[in-house]
């Protein structure tokens, strides 16, 4: 698949210290469709900072194979455990940081947000979203074989793509009876 196809390139980022999804989304006759996708495993680091410099170098890799037009990042949720969310703090700061040496705009969104928008549901499951995202973007069963994180990553760029999709209706009144006091001429 060619890149250079696509009118808008969106690449999603479910940062992690331990795993990082991506997915990249491409979009053509303004529908999405399934780029590439997968996993950035950062276990085999015993080092956290080691775990840093690849998800930095893994993700400006990525951006520079698939020139993306932005990025979308699910946003760190808060947890009990205030270590964990610094370290993935810093794995979505890093991130982040790699896509900005590229000048590629960057939009966060929460966990919950992404859910709603692929599934309805807020407090779907990580499967629930990976089912969702196959139907929605005909992905064939045996290539969403691969762990969850990635279809997040995912997710995550078909969020923005809705998001960023949505047509911006002009601001009307709120009521008849601020449309009358706006305009007074057109009332008898």
């Amino acid at each position: 698949m060619d890149i250079k196809e696509f009118e808008r390139i969106i690449i999603g980022i479910d940062p992690g210290t331990n795993v990082l999804g991506y997915g990249i989304l491409g979009v053509k006759s303004k529908k999405p469709v399934l780029v590439a996708l997968g996993v950035v495993k950062l276990s085999k680091f015993e080092s956290h900072y080691l775990r840093l410099r690849r998800i930095y170098e893994r993700v400006q890799g990525l951006v520079e194979q698939y020139l993306p037009d932005e990025m979308a990042i699910e946003a760190p949720f808060f947890g009990k455990n205030v270590q964990s969310m610094l370290k993935l703090g810093r794995a979505q700061g890093v991130a982040m940081a790699a896509a900005l040496t590229r000048d590629l705009p960057i939009v966060e969104y929460e966990p919950r947000k992404i859910k709603m928008a692929i599934t309805g549901n807020g407090g779907a499951s990580k499967e629930q979203v990976r089912e969702m995202l196959r139907r929605i973007l005909s992905i064939p069963s045996d290539q969403l074989d691969i762990e969850l994180d990635a279809t997040d990553g995912l997710a995550a760029a078909l969020c923005h793509f809705y998001e960023s999709s949505r047509p911006v209706l002009p601001s009307g009144p709120k009521s008849w009876k601020e449309f009358i006091a706006s305009n007074p001429d057109r009332v008898k």
